[in-house]
């Protein structure tokens, strides 16, 4: 018995948790195809069954998402701090991100990734961000203004999701008092990074 490969993907709607669907009072922000995967070979799956996007593009944004993550993910001066933002297990040190970190900054670890079909770029090319872990088992972008229910499936989600995160590469990393103070990642506060 032979199955037919599906044109849509088996994984369930990509839900939005708290992201913002406006930019401003009664302005709806362009809507994207988006595609969310806990890992490429994820994706690679998912195009060979027929999916939006060829295989180059799963690798083209996976490499981009994790570009982005060595340079925007949140950084904390200890595994404790991190995993209580990211969840047990959720958190490594800099230098297992890449190459010749110091050790002494931990960040989230990269638990997916996100694809969006970014229509008004040239000839709509997949733009991407990296997911982590949240505290509470949801997952989230690298600035933490975003909640999502699953790292694997698709939706459309506000171009601005798809937004390049300020670099945190050169920033110092959060303490406890900075991550209270701004009441957890992704949250804003008063004061500064650093301390």
């Amino acid at each position: 018995m032979t199955i037919a490969p599906r044109k849509r993907s088996p994984h369930v709607a990509l839900a939005i948790l708290g992201a913002a669907a406006f930019s401003l009072a009664g302005c709806r922000e362009e809507q994207v195809d988006a595609h969310a995967f806990p890992d490429l070979q994820s994706c690679k799956a998912a195009a060979a069954q027929g999916g939006m996007f060829p295989v180059s593009e799963c690798e083209s944004a996976f490499a981009a998402a994790r570009s982005l993550h060595v340079e925007a993910a949140p950084r904390y001066d200890s595994l404790e701090v991190c995993e209580a933002q990211h969840g047990a297990g959720a958190c490594g040190d800099e230098a297992s991100a890449q190459a010749g970190g110091s050790g002494s900054i931990f960040m989230p670890l990269m638990m997916g990734y996100l694809m969006g079909s970014m229509l008004s770029n040239q000839r709509g090319v997949a733009a991407s961000q990296p997911m982590y872990k949240t505290a509470d088992g949801k997952f989230t972008n690298a600035t933490g203004t975003s909640a999502y229910s699953s790292n694997s499936g698709t939706g459309k989600l506000a171009a601005s999701q798809f937004t390049r995160p300020p670099s945190t590469f050169d920033k110092p990393p959060m303490s406890k008092t900075v991550v209270q103070s701004r009441g957890g990642f992704g949250a804003s506060g008063t004061t500064s990074q650093g301390g």
